[in-house]
């Protein structure tokens, strides 16, 4: 399994450099403004896998680092400015109050249905195509990925570029949905996606979980954190210590339950394997009993 925590900064370069360009250049098209974010996201997320993947380095390592380093990086380029709603084009705005379907009582929302698409895809991709089921292998068992002739490496930098250019898309959207973005756009988020996804039933051992069960867990969190903001009576840090401690519960969880599920397994083994001995033996022993 691999943790990808630079995706804060990730999505805080990345909402903060279009939301710069954007200021300058109020014409430019929807389609490239979201190109450029998830370019932007993906061409960090490919030093971090070439890291991972080819230089051998562990995963929670190199993302640790280019946490601090794409952090530093924008606090160098922004020159302590900010980027304000006001300079901003119409359409970014107007793009969180935009409703893709609506009737009967029921509005959804365009940046809703976007998140829903990527969710859905990506579902698709990792139960339903050989990209899917080969990084399900990998991360459950690297050693037998490669003796089985999966090109590990490819696969690992692909899943960490994928990662980069879905926080690129999610720092457009943090853009589009707050407007004012500071240098401290994302901060934190890293321990929200970690919660979220290990909540949802993700092994952080990697092979198994889904992107819906990941989806249920962001959902569980961001309910949470939302109670505790209206309990005014609850420090923020306490907001913290929630998600550290989901964080603690569900990993201890999961490996209680596969530490019960192997020993099943191993006791099922055992039990097949000694009822295949007393057979082999008594078949064995009746036969030489009528050779005498």
């Amino acid at each position: 399994g691999g943790i990808d925590l630079s995706v804060g900064s990730i999505v805080g370069f990345s909402a903060y450099f279009v939301g710069q360009t954007l200021a300058d250049n109020n014409d430019m098209s929807v389609m490239l403004v979201v190109l450029m974010a998830v370019g932007i996201g993906a061409l960090m997320g490919s030093v971090n896998g070439l890291l991972v993947a080819y230089g051998g380095v562990p995963a929670i390592i190199v993302t640790l680092g280019t946490l601090a380093i794409y952090r530093t990086i924008l606090v160098e380029i922004s020159d302590a400015q900010t980027v304000l709603t006001a300079d901003l084009p119409e359409w970014l705005l107007d793009l969180p109050r935009l409703n893709i379907i609506s009737g009967g009582g029921f509005d959804l929302r365009a940046m809703v249905g976007l998140a829903l698409f990527v969710v859905i895809f990506f579902a698709l991709l990792l139960r339903y195509t050989s990209f899917g089921r080969r990084l399900y292998a990998i991360g459950s068992n690297p050693e037998a990925a490669k003796i089985a002739g999966f090109r590990s490496q490819a696969i690992v930098f692909t899943a960490f570029v994928l990662s980069g250019a879905l926080s690129g898309l999610a720092g457009f959207m943090f853009l589009a949905r707050f407007g004012n973005i500071t240098v401290v756009a994302g901060l934190g988020m890293e321990l929200d996606s970690v919660a979220a996804v290990v909540v949802g039933g993700v092994s952080i051992n990697g092979g198994t979980g889904t992107v819906f069960g990941a989806l249920l867990g962001a959902i569980l969190i961001n309910v949470l954190e939302q109670s505790l903001i209206r309990w005014l009576s609850i420090s923020e840090f306490w907001r913290d210590f929630l998600l550290g401690f989901l964080i603690l519960l569900a990993v201890a969880s999961d490996k209680l339950i596969m530490n019960r599920i192997r020993d099943y397994w191993a006791r099922d083994a055992y039990q097949v394997a000694a009822e295949t001995a007393d057979s082999t033996y008594t078949i064995t022993g009746g036969n030489d009993s009528d050779v005498e």
